[in-house]
């Protein structure tokens, strides 16, 4: 793993290296302290990144330092104690804003001293928020406070010799351990100077603690480190024996650190310029928060923990190591020249080195190649650089809509670093919604690569008929009828703390309940965030929704797209579809894909063979056109497909193209790349109910002005492009609707109500709809759901109407069902539903249905 470490050469040893933690970012400024000169420095350092190479250390200040800096530890923000081996201990703050001097508010001078000189060195520091605890070479426990010059305890003979180490166990118990290798417990309630309890790093030998630190989470858990090189595990609560002892490095444990947020991870380094990281995840079967859990114990000792070596030996001392998510931070002695003979000690080094290895906070495993050729593109979409705007947003408001138009990074970075504000403030997860499920997986794939992780374990997808999640999924894509079951067992959703609805200007049915649902969870959670996502630009509708909540636009990279219409209305128009491919293929000069929007699955199938098999019949010196279909059934590995190559020129120069030939979810939910030429016939299916009938069905009908608008957009998205209507100007300008009109007022709100019921909302007239349907068909729903005996007379739920809320299906088919197992006739009612499920009215067939 050594080719992940990054080396920057300084003028000094470096002692110690602490980050700067942030509140919702991962952190990117860090102090180092130096040693072993006549003048030591604290440097204030910051990663600047420039992104075709690795982020760089840059110093931003630095602060003149009498003796060696023998502990950094920071007790805020900006504020932090810094120890002295001349036995002072000092107050700072430096500004991460001005990046201004150093400034001191309050010294402690001598603290640590011996009878016959002024000054012993003050050897460590622990810190719990406001309160200081030190340790020195003179035996003494002194106990500080930020906001007090004096002392609010001495224990003069902690020791009857140096103490190495301390660490503050809660807020008024400490650990000490000492030269000789004495571990001593200290309740700080007590007025008496004694412990609480005593003993000993190892029984065999008088071993000197050089090294503590407790588990994040189970503070009774201590590891010490020896002289020896040894680590030691403790459970303090039976503290007679330890629970382990292992021979770790050759020589003596310089620090130990336990991952803040995964704790089954351990980093030691040692006087041997050793570095390893220590994985118990496999042997821990305990849940972390058990009271019964060990992390190091008898049985991991013997061989099961994973020990992973994170840098080549550096033949001189590791000093410090410090962690901050995914970058480990580590100072050393090493004193190679890397091939540098300049005297100038900023630019070269004379005797030190501090590098920086970046860990994935999810796998705990350094980032893999992979990882870093997806982050050079992720950091040139549109979205990346409002990345601070939306932090700060997310953490001042409840609700945010944010509209960005399709490619510019919303549905794959937003997610994201929503992840990362989730994880800062607890362990709850995050759920983006999207109403097709092809979306869902396919974005669930693209981010998992992002983040290095498997997919369906820390990123995951749910779908009807499939989950692909696991307990450690932290972020999940789902859709939104998915999140809408949720609810159904979780109302509050408790599980996630951010709850993101992408392609919001959709406006499906689910879409319609969620938001209104959604509505009412937040005003009971105000810990849950919800973010709204859409990519038309009609975003004033949504904010005053959700009660004026802030906005944020994102464009996108847009070039221009040259709009056709067709002079006379086609009376076919997969027949000009097709047609119209054939001449682009055959007649246009510009290299470029094609993208063609069809209704549904048997246009799509019907197409396919018919651009195949015309263009078999022009011969083998056009250029080769591979067609590739997209909808929603589609197998996964099917649908990937579309970010295939298109097929190369041929050496007479005939351009080899792809056509992707999609239903209306690439209009907005999937972006792909190298389309400059999009064909628009301008239909798209539409679920509609007969109230004749009582029947739900899909018909294929004119999409409206967003949607056309969105359909060129396609076109524009890496150079400019051109976009064919297969209709006419006059028909996009009079007869066409401004926006896609909302499923909810061309549904069967029998679902509707039954899902609603079932989420616990019972005053369904002021259930708050963003367009509510009309009081009558509510009430008309309430009626049939009480026939089917879904309701009672008072119109609460019943046991049966429970179970039909979880059909996704009509009412009237769902009680089918049910009934159909009383009748013996199961297979037969599940076939007739099927086809009541898939009647569609076609305008190609011209199939009636009545």
């Amino acid at each position: 793993m050594g080719e992940n470490v990054q080396g920057t050469f300084v003028s000094e040893k470096i002692s110690k290296i602490r980050w700067q933690h942030r509140d919702f970012t991962e952190a990117k400024n860090f102090l180092t302290g130096s040693w072993d000169n006549p003048v030591n420095k604290i440097t204030y350092w910051t990663f600047r990144t420039n992104y075709d190479e690795e982020p760089s250390p840059v110093v931003l200040s630095s602060y003149s330092f009498l003796g060696d800096v023998t502990e950094l530890k920071f007790i805020s923000k900006d504020f932090f104690v810094a120890s002295s081996s001349l036995g002072s201990v000092r107050l700072l703050q430096v500004d991460e804003d001005t990046c201004a001097e150093f400034k001191e508010h309050m010294a402690w001078e001598f603290i640590h001293s011996f009878k016959t000189t002024d000054y012993a060195s003050c050897t460590a520091l622990s810190t719990f928020e406001q309160d200081i605890a030190s340790v020195g070479e003179d035996g003494k426990l002194n106990l500080l406070t930020s906001i007090e010059k004096k002392p609010v305890r001495i224990i003069e003979n902690a020791d009857s010799c140096s103490i190495y180490c301390i660490n503050f166990l809660k807020h008024n118990e400490v650990l000490t351990g000492n030269s000789r290798g004495h571990m001593k417990v200290w309740d700080l309630r007590n007025d008496r100077d004694i412990p609480a309890s005593t003993f000993m790093l190892s029984d065999q030998v008088k071993t000197a603690a050089t090294s503590i630190t407790h588990h994040p989470t189970q503070r009774h858990i201590v590891v010490a480190g020896g002289d020896d090189g040894s680590l030691t595990v403790w459970d303090l609560r039976q503290n007679t024996y330890p629970m382990s002892q292992l021979n770790a490095h050759a020589k003596a444990v310089s620090e130990i650190l336990f991952h803040q947020d995964r704790p089954d991870n351990l980093f030691t380094c040692s006087v041997s310029g050793e570095l390893w990281h220590w994985n118990n995840a496999q042997s821990s079967k305990l849940k972390l928060d058990s009271a019964d859990t060990h992390w190091l114990n008898t049985i991991s000792a013997n061989g099961k923990v994973n020990v992973t070596s994170l840098c080549a030996s550096m033949h001189k001392p590791i000093n410090s190591i410090d962690i901050d998510r995914s970058m480990l931070l580590f100072g050393c002695d090493n004193e190679a020249m890397d091939g540098s003979t300049s005297n100038n000690a900023t630019t070269a080094a004379s005797t030190a080195t501090k590098s920086q290895v970046q860990f994935n906070p999810y796998t705990m495993l350094p980032y893999t190649p992979r990882y870093y050729e997806l982050y050079k593109k992720r950091i040139t979409l549109p979205v990346f650089e409002y990345r601070t705007d939306f932090v700060r947003l997310l953490s001042q408001h409840q609700c945010i809509v944010l509209v960005g138009e399709t490619g510019s990074g919303k549905t794959t970075q937003i997610p994201q670093w929503c992840v990362e504000y989730s994880r800062s403030i607890g362990n709850k997860g995050v759920a983006c919604t999207s109403p097709r499920r092809v979306a869902a997986m396919s974005v669930a794939q693209r981010v998992s690569e992002e983040m290095d992780v498997a997919l369906g374990q820390e990123v995951g997808y749910s779908i009807r008929f499939e989950d692909c999640s696991s307990p450690r999924t932290v972020l999940k894509y789902m859709t939104d009828g998915m999140l809408l079951r949720e609810g159904m067992s979780d109302p509050m959703l408790d599980a996630y703390q951010v709850i993101l609805l992408d392609e919001a200007h959709e406006r499906t049915l689910a879409t319609d309940l969620l938001m209104g649902v959604l509505k009412e969870v937040i005003k009971q959670r105000p810990d849950l965030k919800l973010v709204i996502m859409s990519a038309t630009l009609d975003a004033g509708k949504f904010q005053q929704y959700f009660d004026n909540a802030p906005l944020m636009n994102v464009p996108g990279r847009t070039h221009p797209v040259e709009i056709f219409y067709t002079p006379e209305p086609e009376r076919d128009y997969l027949e000009a579809a097709i047609r119209t491919v054939i001449q682009i293929q055959m007649c246009e000069e510009i290299a470029g894909d094609l993208l063609l929007f069809l209704t549904g699955q048997e246009e799509i199938e019907e197409a396919c063979k018919r651009i195949k098999r015309e263009m078999d019949n022009l011969g083998p010196e056009v250029g080769e056109l591979k067609c590739i279909p997209l909808y929603s059934t589609l197998p996964p590995n099917l649908q990937q497909r579309i970010f295939e190559p298109a097929p190369p020129t041929k050496p007479n120069g005939a351009i080899g193209r792809k056509v992707v030939v999609s239903t209306n979810i690439a209009e907005t939910s999937l972006t792909i790349d190298g389309v400059v030429f999009v064909i628009d016939p301008g239909f798209a299916k539409q679920k509609v109910y007969n109230p004749r009938i009582r029947v739900e069905s899909l018909l294929v009908s004119p999409i409206s002005k967003a949607s056309a608008q969105q359909r060129a957009g396609r076109a524009g998205r890496t150079r400019p492009g051109k976009c064919f209507r297969l209709y006419t100007e006059k028909a996009y300008k009079n007869e066409m609707q401004d926006n896609t009109y909302p499923e909810i007022l061309r549904s069967n709100l029998g679902s509707v109500v039954l899902q609603l019921k079932k989420l616990g909302i019972d005053d369904l007239v002021h259930f708050d709809f963003m367009d509510p349907p009309a009081p009558e068909t509510l009430m008309r729903a309430l009626e049939l759901l009480n026939y089917l005996a879904a309701l009672d007379d008072d119109g609460n739920l019943t046991d049966l109407g429970a179970v039909m809320a979880e059909f996704p299906l009509d009412p009237q088919l769902a009680k089918m069902l049910i009934a159909s197992c009383n009748h013996n006739c199961s297979n037969e009612i599940l076939s007739i539903t099927a086809m009541l499920s898939v009647i569609y009215k076609s305008k190609v067939s011209l199939y009636k249905f009545d």
